[in-house]
């Protein structure tokens, strides 16, 4: 499959790493001249070229958008030449598929909201599939960001909120991660083996919750034994609020 990725920012830069970590597609990007990005498609052994109709040219089996927003709609109407065997998909947050379709109306356009892990093959990808799309377009998308991580379907208009937990909830993981490693070198453990403890627990965390699908609470009540340690250490976070404050954030970043 060749894919081209339009715009190498940070996600751009970190679905093209994803790619490059998995390996066995064909791979060209697009970019405007930078430094930044002539060294990193470099690095990678992918080719960067800098014009639409040299992407046009190569005759990708998928497109995928990581422009900014203002200017995405302008950046796909100079790949209207593309064959309509193509398929868009978009990045793009606030671009509907919708207004993608007004300057490529004979494409199969699809949007994500994708988030930086893609850079390691873990992301959490919210993807609104679009409704006329063909059982082989569908696979087409599928097999395109499979590699890069989880795949959520959802309808077009929760991509937003979408963006917020699988985008902004990094960040706010990352403050967990730094105050658990607080906590860990206040009672004598070395910074560095506080950071590798806390992001294996982090890790191991997730990957149990996605093997057996079981509520988050379900799995806390199987480490949570009466009157012990972990309890106790529940029960201080509610006390101060901890849940509260979870979901504070993610209406403050949803506005």
């Amino acid at each position: 499959m060749k894919i081209a990725i339009i715009g190498v920012g940070a996600m751009g830069g970190a679905i093209l790493k994803g790619y490059c970590h998995h390996g066995g597609f064909e791979l060209l990007t697009m970019n405007p001249q930078n430094p930044r990005v002539s060294q990193l498609t470099a690095q990678l052994g992918v080719k960067l070229v800098h014009q639409a109709k040299q992407v046009v040219a190569a005759q990708p089996d998928v497109v995928i958008l990581t422009t900014p927003a203002p200017v995405t709609v302008d950046v796909a109407r100079t790949l209207s030449n593309l064959s309509s065997a193509t398929v868009v998909i978009s990045a793009a947050a606030g671009i509907s598929q919708a207004a993608l379709r007004e300057v490529l109306p004979t494409q199969t356009i699809a949007t994500i909201i994708p988030n930086t892990p893609v850079a390691v093959n873990a992301g959490a990808i919210g993807l609104a599939m679009p409704d006329q799309a063909t059982s082989d377009a569908q696979a087409t998308i599928k097999k395109a960001l499979s590699p890069l991580g989880d795949i959520i379907e959802v309808p077009e208009k929760q991509l937003g909120i979408v963006g917020v937990i699988g985008g902004c909830g990094p960040a706010f993981v990352d403050v967990f991660m730094d105050a658990m490693s607080d906590a860990a070198v206040l009672h004598g453990m070395s910074r560095q083996t506080a950071y590798e403890l806390v992001a294996s627990m982090v890790k191991g965390s997730g990957a149990l919750a996605t093997a057996t699908k079981q509520a988050p609470a379900l799995l806390r009540d199987q480490v949570t034994s009466p009157g012990g340690t972990t309890i106790r250490g529940v029960a201080a976070l509610e006390k101060d609020g901890f849940r509260h404050a979870v979901i504070d954030a993610v209406n403050k970043a949803n506005e």
